[in-house]
């Protein structure tokens, strides 16, 4: 049986995967419709790779999600890795919103949290056991 808190990091890692592919394709459609700067927070200074660049972090972001449903050992190192990545990328953006006391450091102090929490919650000895 897989845990609850796996199937929410895949539900997770499917909304993200959805988003960053709505934003690509409507990036390639119309290029001046929405601005790149809509997938930083996801994307930590990717997003100006363009939209092909959205297109294939959501497809990572998908492929990594559908391996937590089928509790593929090798997505839940990618999802503790991912979620390395993005806590590693977002301490320079931490220090320089802690500059000032604001709503930035609130959003930035919240999605280190949240990272570390699915790399913590993933890297327990009970939930490695539950991946082939």
């Amino acid at each position: 049986m897989r845990p609850a808190g796996v199937t929410a990091i895949a539900i997770l890692l499917f909304a993200v995967s959805a988003y960053l592919t709505a934003l690509g394709f409507i990036r390639l459609a119309s290029p001046e419709s929405v601005s790149l700067s809509l997938g930083a927070p996801l994307l930590h200074g990717l997003e100006v790779s363009g939209p092909y660049m959205f297109l294939l972090a959501a497809g990572v972001a998908a492929i990594v999600a559908f391996g937590l449903l089928r509790l593929k050992n090798l997505a839940r190192r990618a999802a503790i890795v991912i979620g390395m990545a993005g806590v590693v990328m977002l301490i320079p953006k931490l220090s320089a919103d802690a500059a000032d006391l604001s709503p930035r450091l609130l959003l930035a102090g919240f999605a280190v949290m949240i990272r570390v929490a699915i790399v913590w919650y993933l890297w327990q000895s009970w939930t490695a056991k539950k991946f082939g």
